[in-house]
């Protein structure tokens, strides 16, 4: 078996998952577990995170949501942040107990002509100008004389990882005057940094993606959160190579003296960024080894200097511990953030969960 691997801390996941709620006080945590929770794995993630006590979880699209659903029981709450797009949408809410988040009436007609008598909610925008109702009291009154119930009002912060900027400010008075002039059984505003740098506006629910997975959302105010996926391979072969050799495609990086090349099973194709050619670093045996030539589909190649190094040795590109890089420092590098980086790990790879309560 090809040794790219994706390990799944699923202690660190419950351990990250009690702290926000700790820094979330009375408010609910609705876990953002859409694409493939953010490359971890949507079933065992999502059975994880029920399992210590999780029961409101968001995804995207029906496609999400009914394969969510599968794997949970019918007490959990699985919200489409997407909403929906068609009919066949609509029937699928019904037959799966799924929440459509909702921005206009045609999504209400849907529902209507399927049938749906669950909840929704509805989606302002108070500033993200992305997503967002025009008419928040039509819209609400609308939903009072239909067959289905309103589960709440939410909105979306454009600038939550920026705390300083004035936007943020702008959105919390649009969205308290929202909430004064509406009647709804839940408000929800805040995502992972929202969380960090807002907790005075957590209203009723949180939604809480990449701080459950262990990334630091704002790193000047850590909460201690503990990485959740460490992503590895190993060195499959050691090449040497010569003063004024190139290596790898285009030859854009030419060895500075005779030394030794290892090739590691792990590419783009696996979610290694392309961009960290020539200028990123993984882990082996506590060193750190720098990404030499392009990053190829199915490997990449590190410098080794005078670190010794064996075919069959373990490299990390983004783990737990202090000496190795992190998600969000890959990110930095690839000038991205670290929700780029986790959901762009492939699939391919070994996924292997490690922790309590894992059933699979």
């Amino acid at each position: 078996m090809r040794p790219a691997t994706l390990t799944i801390n699923l202690t660190h996941l419950a351990n990250n998952y009690h702290l926000l709620q700790q820094q979330a006080g009375n408010a609910e945590i609705m876990a953002v577990v859409k694409a493939n929770a953010y490359g971890h794995g949507l079933l065992s993630i999502a059975k994880a995170l029920y399992q210590v006590g999780c029961r409101s979880f968001a995804v995207t699209d029906t496609r999400e949501g009914t394969a969510l659903r599968l794997g949970l029981t019918s007490d959990a709450h699985i919200t489409l942040l997407s909403g929906i797009f068609n009919i066949d949408d609509a029937q699928q809410c019904v037959e799966h107990q799924l929440t459509p988040v909702c921005i206009q009436y045609t999504q209400l007609n849907m529902l209507q002509e399927a049938g749906f008598q669950g909840s929704i909610w509805l989606k302002v925008d108070t500033g993200m100008r992305r997503l967002g109702v025009n008419n928040i009291a039509e819209l609400t009154h609308s939903v009072s004389q239909s067959p289905f119930q309103l589960a709440g009002i939410m909105s979306h912060l454009a600038c939550a990882d920026t705390p300083p900027h004035p936007l943020n400010q702008t959105q919390f008075a649009r969205f308290q005057q929202i909430q004064s002039s509406t009647h709804a059984p839940a408000y929800s505003l805040l995502n992972s940094a929202g969380l960090i740098a807002f907790p005075q506006y957590t209203y009723d629910i949180v939604r809480l993606g990449l701080a459950l997975y262990g990334i630091e959302p704002i790193s000047t105010q850590p909460l201690g959160l503990k990485p959740v996926a460490e992503l590895s391979s190993q060195i499959i072969q050691i090449q040497k190579v010569k003063q004024g050799e190139s290596v790898s495609y285009g030859a854009s990086w030419m060895a500075p003296h005779d030394m030794n090349i290892a090739v590691v099973a792990l590419g783009y194709a696996d979610g290694l960024p392309r961009l960290l050619s020539n200028k990123g670093k993984a882990c082996v045996n506590g060193h750190l080894l720098s990404i030499v030539g392009r990053v190829c589909m199915d490997y990449c190649m590190l410098a080794v200097e005078n670190d010794a190094v064996v075919e069959g040795d373990k490299v990390v590109f983004f783990g737990e511990e202090s000496n190795q890089p992190s998600a969000n420092h890959i990110a930095a590098q690839c000038q991205t953030i670290a929700y780029e980086v986790l959901t762009n790990l492939d699939r391919r790879l070994n996924r292997i969960y490690i922790g309590e309560n894992h059933d699979e």
